[in-house]
């Protein structure tokens, strides 16, 4: 009876990532600015869908009207999904993408 194949070991091969894989990264959820909606109005759907407080929305809704944007929420893909259409349905401009 010969013997079966040597095992060998392997390393395991670096493809670049850092320790967090790509499917425990975080979602991030932007709001942009955009020519329509007030002030105002973006301030109060920031503390109506994610609780947060007045000064905190309107330190928000400063980031976008003065940088363009301002990252709102962050966590798994389906909350990031759910977040982004429920600002939509505000009809604020919102996207989302992997926190870097």
């Amino acid at each position: 009876m010969s013997p079966g194949p040597t095992p060998i070991e392997v390393d395991k091969p670096d493809l670049g990532h850092d320790d967090q894989t790509d499917s425990e990264r975080p979602w991030i959820v932007l709001v942009w600015n955009d020519p329509i909606n007030l002030m105002s109005y973006v301030s109060f759907v920031f503390q109506k869908l994610f609780g947060y407080s007045a000064e905190k929305a309107d330190q928000l809704m400063l980031d976008v009207h003065h940088k363009g944007r301002a990252v709102v929420s962050n966590g798994t893909r389906e909350k990031a999904e759910l977040d982004v259409y429920r600002l939509h349905e505000h009809g604020l401009w919102a996207t989302m993408q992997k926190d870097s």
